[in-house]
């Protein structure tokens, strides 16, 4: 890395924050705007609104747009570059094309570090102060009290319970199936069932019914101690959580429910594998937006800069319709991830070698 490196990285970083600045700037106006009636109807302190919503707001649109800054960032100060005839001087003194991609490539990396840091890490946890802000001031969203569960609990044993309450752990109308392959070997249904602690259950008034060949067995009674690996915060959580765990936790979900046999998971796993796509459209976006402004070309940067707006509004597009069509079973979770970068980077590639050329 050269002074001349260290130019263009320093160039690169200062527009891509500074875009940052200036359009969450313009965001956060609009959505105090919004909002403001209701921070004076429910009399919010001021703390509350900077700390626990504003401030985690920050972090997590950054991140969802991030590849929209890199993009209109590159293509902004390369066209400068490119008008000043700076890109030309660098060629005169012998350095090549790919030359030039270095210091783009080592701002992207550091791109690629702060998005995976953000989004597996600080996003998540931000994002439960920011929803549980929303959700208490300004839009109600949260139930404590959840209806017709059904959970694989663990793999062939289902959960069914008509209704359940958060705050006293306690549901009602319960059974439990377990399965020997397709063949149902034992039905358990109880009146009311309650947690315990460390994943024991009673349950209260039970009939279980157990099933041998042709014969039936059937025992009753008050009350029954079962074990099943399953808290009550499990029945609460949806598709939307899935943004609220880092990394780790999602991970360590996903596997959870696999090995209960569950396949209601394809929500977390496009999640999952997004927190690796995202950032790495840093590099793809980075290298479009160089191969489409590094040429000095008449009528200045503007033609380039509503290019790379049209096609980073399609890459945002594109990456909203593929998970849509991830969960509803039309494709793969990692396609639906990953389908935008392999599309943007084949278009990306044939540019960067003519552009060389």
């Amino acid at each position: 890395m050269k002074r001349l490196d260290w130019y263009i990285v320093k160039k690169f970083l200062g527009t891509f924050f500074f875009s940052i600045v200036l359009i969450l700037s313009i965001a956060i106006v609009f959505d105090l705007t919004e909002k403001m009636d209701d921070f004076f109807e429910n009399s919010v302190p001021l703390k509350e609104i900077l700390l626990e919503y504003y401030l985690p707001f920050i972090p997590y649109y950054m991140n969802m747009f991030s590849s929209l800054f890199i993009f209109i960032s590159v293509i902004y100060f390369t066209s400068k570059l490119a008008g000043n005839s700076e890109i030309i001087a660098m060629h005169a003194t012998g350095m090549s094309y790919h030359r030039l991609m270095v210091p783009y490539a080592f701002s992207a990396t550091l791109l690629f570090v702060l998005s995976m840091f953000l989004g597996g890490w600080v996003i998540p946890k931000s994002s439960q102060h920011m929803l549980a802000f929303t959700d208490k001031y300004i839009e109600h969203f949260t139930s404590e009290n959840a209806r017709n569960i059904q959970l694989a609990v663990k793999p062939g044993t289902v959960l069914y319970i008509e209704s359940f309450q958060r705050r006293s752990g306690i549901g009602y109308r319960c059974s439990i199936e377990e399965f020997e392959g397709k063949t149902l070997v034992q039905r358990t249904t109880a009146d009311r069932i309650y947690y315990d602690s460390l994943e024991y259950w009673h349950l209260d008034n039970y009939t279980q019914r157990t099933f041998t060949g042709m014969r039936e067995s059937l025992e009753r009674g008050k009350r029954k101690d079962i074990e099943l690996p399953i808290v009550p915060d499990e029945m609460f959580i949806t598709a939307q959580q899935a943004q609220q765990m880092t990394t780790p936790e999602l991970r360590h979900y996903m596997e959870r429910q696999r090995q209960r046999g569950s396949g209601n998971v394809k929500a977390f796993e496009v999640e999952y594998h997004k927190r690796w796509a995202s950032p790495l459209g840093a590099f793809i976006m980075t290298l479009l937006g160089v191969t489409m402004s590094s040429r000095k070309v008449r009528g200045g940067m503007g033609k380039n800069l509503g290019i790379g707006i049209v096609l980073t509004a399609l890459y945002i597009l594109f990456s909203t319709v593929s998970t849509t069509f991830s969960v509803n079973n039309v494709m793969s979770p990692f396609m639906a991830a990953w389908l935008p970068n392999f599309v943007f980077l084949a278009v990306s590639v044939p540019l960067y070698i003519k552009a060389s050329r």
